[in-house]
């Protein structure tokens, strides 16, 4: 467990986009590749705004549900209950779900190349030094809740499995 009763992840989620983002823009700056600058500027902030959205949208439902059921955000603190309505019937990470369009609507807007490509080692960061061991933590502290929770509801993206999600609230 972590410091403060959590999963001990080996960085701060949000670190992570800040992160490949800034060094997408250094890398851009000394290395440009010039394939999002080919695309007329209005088009690559229309498309770049819906992707953002499309980003913004799960992160911050997911925190919503987070804190509207009490429950810690943060993956330093404990979790205090195993949410698993709203955006949670079809996601169990629909925060870090919300990253890669989030992401690439920043590559877009700003015609940053090599954000996409810097994005593979990101989400291998994210899923093996963040996801995982939150899901362990997870099964260790709800048990059987959780792992019929994780047999139903996709990880990232995908289709619910059953109607049990909506069984297993506890509100």
């Amino acid at each position: 467990m972590g410091k403060h009763g959590g999963p001990n992840v080996i960085v701060f989620p949000p670190v992570i986009v800040v992160a490949t983002v800034a060094l997408a823009f250094v890398l851009q700056w000394f290395m440009p590749l010039g394939l999002f600058a080919r695309i007329d500027p209005t088009w690559r902030s229309i498309v770049g705004a819906l992707a953002l959205l499309v980003g913004v949208l799960p992160t911050i439902t997911g925190a919503a549900t987070l804190l509207r059921h009490g429950t810690n955000v943060l993956p330093s603190r404990p979790a205090t209950t195993l949410i698993t309505s709203g955006i949670y019937r079809w996601t169990r990470n629909p925060m870090y779900t919300g990253g890669a369009p989030l992401m690439i609507g920043i590559a877009v807007i700003f015609a940053l190349d090599w954000l996409p490509l810097l994005m593979i080692p990101s989400w291998f960061t994210l899923h093996f030094g963040v996801v995982r061991l939150e899901e362990e933590y997870l099964e260790r502290k709800f048990g059987d809740d959780y792992r019929r929770y994780r047999a139903q509801v996709p990880r990232y993206l995908g289709l619910a499995r059953a109607t049990y999600t909506q069984k297993l609230t506890f509100e």
